[in-house]
């Protein structure tokens, strides 16, 4: 595997984690194709912005109740085995979505259904797959293969929103049919992986089990500092929830149109993780952190303050650089600190404060669009960001001096 020269790509030589990044690749294409057609299709059909919030609730739901639990089954039982339950409820999901269109039903609740269906499945997912890159890689090369990650998914979050809308002009149902090819292509890849280790004693409390990663990760105050403030940046910040009403009221496009508005916080996001693959962060870490999110907050007030299509890129552009920041030294930190055998409980913790806050963000979004108007529940959403990120340089004084980040421990027994 001489080719691969970059520590980064090197940890593509590994085949268990080639096929893995692989498969997250195409589940993250799928979804963001998913994405463009549901938010696009249900504001169509009831142009409420409130509607675009419930979508987000539906997959809270779901996810915020199973979560912890899903970590503890991440501990306990062959990784590999989960990741491939939780891409086939998506699957299923997808398939509601196919049927909901081709049925021509005007009730929205078969989609709420579906997507609650789909934070079932994310709910698993998630955590396992955060807890799974580690017993896939040597400690040396684990930063690498979280760049690895990023880069991926960045790619697949700016082209599958493009791809999403450009397939939307022949109908939503070719939408789902091409995302439910690559779910079955993900089901297969996840197949060819060789089954994970059992890394977790078993005995015990289960329910001491379950909140173990809650202790875990409020005794370490560096590991609550980074998960949290990306929740309260994600909660606040989740104008892009409102992207369907901006892009048809605002800057009055098309369908297409959302797809490249969509796809913008994915090129920003993708350019700096292509900087990090190439150039990883090593030192001030903690400045790092609080500088990515106050970006994200600034992006997300400009895109509310936009009426140009252009400018508005730009934004989510800008948005989308700074989160890949957060996101990675949140990924790194949180990972190097755990012991393997609670990985995935911990993962869960992580996986409920920031993709809960996803869902959640857009329910927030919509609700405050729906009493505000959209323009001023972007705005308010990003100086809330801003406000946040201020009170936690004050409450995290550790995280705000941090350097570099702790030594590899060794992930696998």
């Amino acid at each position: 595997m001489s080719g691969f020269r970059l520590p980064a790509l090197a940890a593509l030589r590994y085949r268990d984690y080639a096929l893995f990044a692989t498969g997250r690749f195409c589940a993250t294409l799928s979804w963001q194709m998913i994405g463009v057609a549901v938010g696009w299709q249900v504001y169509q059909l009831t142009h409420e912005p409130l509607d675009l919030g419930l979508i987000g609730l539906a997959q809270f739901l779901p996810f915020v109740l199973l979560v912890l639990p899903a970590g503890q089954i991440a501990d306990r039982h062959d990784r590999r085995l989960i990741l491939l339950c939780a891409y086939a409820v998506e699957a299923v999901c997808v398939v509601l979505l196919l049927w909901f269109t081709l049925s021509g039903v005007k009730s929205i609740w078969p989609v709420l259904a579906a997507m609650a269906l789909f934070g079932a499945g994310r709910a698993f997912w998630m955590p396992t797959g955060q807890a799974t890159t580690p017993n896939l890689v040597p400690p040396e090369a684990f930063p690498g293969a979280v760049a690895v990650n990023s880069t991926l998914f960045e790619i697949a979050v700016i082209t599958g929103p493009a791809i999403g809308g450009l397939l939307y002009l022949f109908g939503p149902a070719t939408v789902y049919v091409v995302a439910l090819c690559l779910e079955a292509l993900v089901i297969i890849l996840m197949f060819c992986m060789r089954p994970l280790a059992q890394v977790a004693r078993r005995g015990g409390s289960r329910m001491r089990d379950v909140l173990e990663g809650l202790r875990f990760v409020f005794n370490k105050r560096v590991v609550l500092a980074v998960i949290s403030l990306d929740l309260f940046a994600v909660l606040f910040g989740g104008a892009t929830a409102l992207l369907p009403v901006f892009a048809s009221d605002v800057l009055h496009t098309s369908a297409a149109g959302l797809g490249v508005l969509r796809m913008a916080p994915g090129v920003g996001a993708g350019l700096i993780a292509l900087m990090l693959t190439l150039a990883p962060i090593t030192h001030h870490v903690g400045k790092w952190m609080f500088g990515g999110v106050a970006v994200f907050g600034i992006g997300t007030i400009v895109f509310g303050l936009s009426t140009s299509f252009a400018v508005s890129f730009v934004a989510l552009f800008a948005l989308g650089a700074g989160d890949m920041v957060s996101v990675f030294i949140r990924q790194i930190l949180v990972q190097l600190e755990t012991p393997d055998q609670i990985r995935g409980r911990v993962s869960a913790v992580s996986s409920m404060f920031i993709g809960a806050s996803n869902e959640l963000g857009e329910f927030e979004s919509g609700v405050t669009a729906h009493w505000f108007g959209p323009v001023r529940a972007a705005v308010l959403g990003g100086i809330a960001t801003l406000i946040v990120v201020g009170a936690y340089t004050r409450l995290f004084p550790e995280l705000r001096v941090m350097n570099g980040f702790p030594k590899p421990q060794r992930f696998t027994e």
